[in-house]
């Protein structure tokens, strides 16, 4: 493995010390409420809560799955208030009067629906008390049970999430616990179901531009509109070692391949996460005519 000790100039990020990130953490720790955003260590925090922007974490904060690339933490999930946390998503999401709100979670394969219900509650409250709001969730893979995809887009969804991360490949090293195909499968379902649906993989662990360039023709076969590709960056001490560091001309080499195979949208930078400027996305994908405010079914 190589150690890649010092970020190259194109991945020095700006800090945003605002009084509306301060703000940010301060709401969510009134609320008791999660973000993958601090769960998970991510380089954009500062940016996106000074932007008012954030990704809830829901269903706990430990993770059934050990991921390589992950800084979440795993193990047995501590309780936590299901109907609690829908409340106070739901008057957060009212106070801040937020237009898109994005749901992830941590992987619940202890739970007998693996928290696909939780999901769909969470998504049918937030349109209940906001119609107009759209709503992104960003999906475990739920064994790529139909009922339970289908219970998800059901809700309200407006797009559909779930990351396919890396090739094929390195499956066994990034995400062990998962399957490539299955994640195919639960994108091919939420297509099935009328949902947007959305992708995203890093890069800099050791992929081919070859093998890249297949999973992109994978997701689209399967229906995915919109792409998100940015570069793994190590988060913890015991987490991947990173590979590459890639540069910003291959980013756009990949975004150019991506939007002449077919994909509505694609971002594709070193500092791009799945849910990173989601709301700028949808407005995009608007301007297409291809989007309508979905209600629950």
């Amino acid at each position: 493995m190589k150690l890649l000790d010092r970020n190259p100039p194109w991945l020095v990020k700006r800090l945003y010390n605002t009084e509306n990130f301060v703000q940010m953490k301060s709401i969510l720790k009134h609320y008791k409420l999660k973000t993958v955003c601090q769960e998970a260590l991510c380089p954009n925090i500062s940016e996106c809560f000074s932007q008012g922007r954030v990704t809830f974490l829901i269903l706990g904060n430990r993770c059934s799955r050990r991921c390589g690339f992950c800084f979440v933490k795993q193990g047995s999930s501590l309780e936590f208030n299901p109907e609690g946390e829908i409340v106070n998503i739901a008057e957060m999401v009212r106070m801040l009067d937020l237009k898109h709100v994005v749901l992830t979670s941590v992987t619940r394969d202890d739970l007998p629906d693996k928290g696909a219900g939780h999901f769909a509650r969470v998504v049918r409250e937030i349109k209940r008390i906001k119609p107009t709001i759209t709503v992104e969730t960003l999906i475990p893979d739920f064994g790529a049970e139909e009922n339970l995809i289908g219970g998800v887009c059901r809700s309200g969804v407006d797009i559909l999430n779930h990351n396919i991360e890396t090739v094929p490949r390195l499956y066994p090293l990034v995400r062990p616990q998962a399957d490539y195909l299955v994640s195919l499968n639960v994108l091919k379902l939420a297509k099935e179901f009328g949902s947007l649906t959305k992708s995203g993989m890093m890069l800099g662990m050791g992929e081919t531009d070859s093998e890249v360039l297949d999973v992109f023709g994978d997701l689209r076969d399967v229906g995915v509109d919109i792409l998100t590709v940015g570069q793994y960056l190590k988060p913890g001490r015991d987490n991947l070692e990173i590979e590459e560091f890639i540069v910003p001309e291959k980013f756009e080499f990949y975004k150019k391949v991506a939007y002449n195979i077919g994909f509505k949208h694609v971002s594709a930078a070193p500092f791009v996460r799945s849910s990173y400027a989601a709301d700028e996305i949808l407005e995009q994908i608007k301007s297409q005519g291809i989007f309508s405010n979905r209600q629950p079914l």
